[in-house]
């Protein structure tokens, strides 16, 4: 009986090493394997040492595989195509192009990647804009339910999707807002299935607002909102329902300059500036929001319209992107915060726009079996 139980742990040990891909095949080599691969337990220690060990680990990026822009970009004949692709976080060579998961061949955006799982939807988001929740390394998903507690037409509507430790759950936000500025917030549980709206929402933030970027960390979400010249980042905890502001610093005074993502372990706010004390050069400042108090950290330096700042990587390197404007692209780097070196991947992203303000994703994707106990 100790042997068998012995071997059994020698089996999950090797097991749980594994990429999800190979795990699959081995579904179907007997029903033992099978039970154990699919079963909670192993799904959440294969995460957690994915987690832990930063294994198995890939830069999910939206570029272009395929570019011919001609010298006039009005040109009618200009061919993009937009492509989610995950790429290895150390080599950066392509590792697998994910395809909608119903097929579609409609350009999706991804609102959020969390422990394996990510959230998508449609470019332009309206309440009724379709959900998917999806874990592309094991070909699950589950298709948000929609909403009944809305029937308008919003103007704008922003998601996000991430994990909340605290309640082991996944949660979705949406902050939706009319163009006569009445707002509404839902929150959508992976474990219910089920959106729910939230009541109480504080004075400070019915008022005209424009919402720009965000992210989702340790189970909140984050926004970056502009009201009038003032900038602020609004959190909202997705389990204990409830919201806080926090004014942006001084320094911060123009949204497309902005960034904000998670430093080791905390909030932070990268603003680009264009020029500097020194000649031709241009800085990243970069603060971290530390006891709820923004605290700022050395800029970095770099030459003049080299680099524009997009995020931060898990091993906590910027992610750094150098336009070449005349191909329509980015061209995405890794930076060593605190030695400077910056690391070429070859990776080039797309470019999209929204009104002002461009963008251009790089994130951090976790492979993990999550959603495939599931079915």
């Amino acid at each position: 009986m100790t042997f068998t139980l012995r071997k059994k742990e020698i089996l999950i040990d090797i097991l749980v090493r594994l990429p999800a891909k190979s795990l699959l095949r081995f579904l179907c080599t007997c029903k033992s394997w099978s039970d154990l691969i699919g079963s909670s337990s192993f799904v959440s220690m294969h995460l957690h040492r994915n987690v832990r060990k930063h294994a198995h680990v890939y830069l999910l990026c939206l570029h272009h595989p395929n570019v011919r822009r001609q010298v006039d970009p009005d040109d009618p004949y200009v061919k993009q195509e937009f492509q989610w692709s995950l790429f290895s976080n150390e080599t950066f060579e392509e590792y697998f192009k994910l395809s909608h998961p119903l097929g579609s061949p409609e350009y999706f955006v991804i609102y959020g990647s969390s422990n394996g799982l990510v959230c998508i939807s449609d470019e332009i988001l309206n309440f009724d804009s379709p959900i998917h929740i999806w874990n592309p390394s094991v070909r699950k998903f589950r298709t948000i339910p929609m909403s009944t507690n809305i029937n308008i037409k919003f103007s704008y509507v922003a998601l996000q999707f991430g994990f909340h430790p605290r309640i082991n759950d996944y949660k979705a936000v949406r902050m939706m807002r009319t163009n006569k500025n009445a707002l509404a917030v839902e929150v959508y549980s992976l474990r219910t299935d089920s959106w729910k709206m939230i009541e109480a929402i504080p004075p400070w933030l019915k008022c005209t607002w424009q919402h720009l970027k965000g992210t989702f960390f340790g189970g909140v979400s984050y926004h970056i909102i502009q009201k009038g010249p003032i900038f602020s980042i609004v959190s909202f905890d997705s389990g204990s329902e409830e919201f806080e502001e926090f004014i942006a610093p001084d320094a911060i005074c123009r949204p497309f300059a902005l960034c904000i993502d998670v430093y080791k372990e905390q909030i932070c706010l990268l603003f680009r500036f264009y020029s500097c004390a020194d000649e031709d050069m241009a800085k990243n400042d970069l603060w971290v929001l530390e006891e709820k108090r923004w605290k700022q950290l050395c800029p970095f330096i770099y030459p003049l319209d080299s680099y524009g700042t997009i995020g931060i990587s898990i091993d906590n390197e910027l992610l750094l992107e150098r336009r070449d404007f005349i191909r329509g692209i980015g061209d995405l780097c890794l930076c060593n915060y605190e030695s400077k070196q910056v690391f070429e991947t070859g990776i080039e992203l797309a470019v999209t726009k929204y009104g002002e303000i461009e963008f251009l994703f790089a994130i951090t994707y976790i492979e993990s079996l999550v959603l495939l106990d599931r079915y």
